[in-house]
């Protein structure tokens, strides 16, 4: 598999091998892909959904009225659960929703992931990607060249912090490095643009 190298201009510098360490074929690792993203987002939960106890609902222990002749139900606390402003039961409590994914799976899924974005000539990859200045403006001018439209994801070895601030305040557009994407990020965005080293940081990430 070969994938052309562009430079900022969007023109064509060279064609580049795809190392095999970045490909998977055939239908393994779908279900990789599937776990691993599932625990991504999993993992994003902040799980602090909590009700009150009976227990915890404030108020007094007194009991509302006595338990005979007046002719109401009993009742023992003003904090009984079929009371309004009472208790809950079986609320939600705060809880972990992390799953656990071991290495291998991460790692075949990432590949997986990988292998189908840039059959589908939805990755591109740059030789460099350099701005003088932190202008926004310079930044959305690379996008126009690379004739890239919707959401994109940058993927570079160690962003500057030129890049940093260009990219800043463009809200449709994601900036990681290659120790650093994943398969969740990967499947993300409808483009993603990566720079030479960024793609040979990943080859040995994977290898």
């Amino acid at each position: 598999m070969k994938i052309n190298v562009q430079n900022t201009n969007g023109e064509s510098v060279e064609e580049m091998e795809v190392p095999f360490t970045l490909v998977e074929e055939g239908d393994k690792g779908l279900q990789a892909v599937h776990d691993t993203v599932v625990a991504y987002m999993a993992s994003q939960r902040s799980g602090t959904a909590c009700a009150k106890t009976r227990s915890e609902v404030a108020g007094t222990g007194k009991k509302p009225w006595r338990q005979k002749g007046t002719g109401r139900a009993r009742a023992g606390s003003f904090q009984s659960p079929i009371w309004r402003g009472g208790g809950v039961v079986c609320g939600p409590r705060p809880r972990d929703f992390r799953k656990d994914v071991n290495k291998k799976t991460r790692k075949l899924a990432l590949q997986k992931a990988l292998t189908e974005r840039i059959k589908s000539g939805e990755v591109l990859v740059v030789d460099q990607i350099s701005i003088a200045q932190p202008k926004t403006k310079d930044f959305i001018s690379i996008l126009d060249n690379l004739k890239v439209d919707g959401t994109a994801l940058l993927v570079t070895n160690n962003p500057d912090q030129n890049l940093q601030l260009s990219t800043r305040n463009v809200s449709y557009v994601g900036v990681t490095t290659s120790e650093s994407l994943n398969t969740y990020d990967t499947l993300k965005y409808d483009r993603i643009i990566i720079t030479r080293d960024a793609f040979n940081g990943l080859q040995s990430r994977l290898s």
